[in-house]
């Protein structure tokens, strides 16, 4: 039987985590189209964000080997990072690393969860989508690597009712 642990990240893993994240991007990113800057900048910016922003990811080990990373660099309700590698998707880690975020999200005082991605990258849509999510935006700008502009999508998930202030309370 397979074993699931979901942990923070340590600092001595930043290589793994950014090479893991970076194949998940480069996966999602196949259809809108990708240039070889735009692979060398998501390569060091992975490497980048994994060095000085471990503290606010999460990782989900299947077997005891990392599969994949989740982060939310304001520990806030927006969830900014969300790679699994591709070699371990489809096998529920995606629902299990989401799941344990959402509790984190919730334990931390905030209602609801939100995030983007390309909206293009459809797989990853209608995974959020099917765990809760709505789309509440769609956004285009240009994108001078690309050249051409690119839609995002928004999307955010209700965790719990919203808290009304009290009476007499300001809003």
């Amino acid at each position: 039987m397979p074993m699931i642990t979901i942990r923070n990240a340590r600092r001595d893993e930043a290589e793994l985590l950014a090479a893991i994240g970076f194949r998940a991007w480069e996966k999602a990113m196949i259809p809108v189209g990708e240039t070889k800057a735009m692979v060398e900048g998501a390569r060091s910016a992975f490497l980048n964000f994994t060095r000085s922003g471990w503290l606010t990811i999460s990782v989900i080990e299947l077997n005891g080997q990392p599969a994949g990373w989740a982060a939310r660099e304001e520990l806030d309700e927006n969830i900014t990072d969300f790679w699994i590698d591709p070699d371990f998707q489809g096998q529920g880690l995606g629902a299990a690393l989401l799941e344990e975020i959402e509790k984190e999200v919730l334990h931390q005082g905030f209602t609801k969860a939100s995030l983007q991605t390309h909206a293009k990258n459809d797989e990853a849509v209608r995974f959020f989508e099917k765990h809760g999510y709505a789309v509440h935006w769609l956004t285009i700008a240009y994108n001078p690597k690309l050249d051409r502009d690119v839609q995002s999508v928004g999307l955010s998930k209700q965790l719990a009712a919203p808290v009304a202030p009290a009476y007499g309370q300001e809003f």
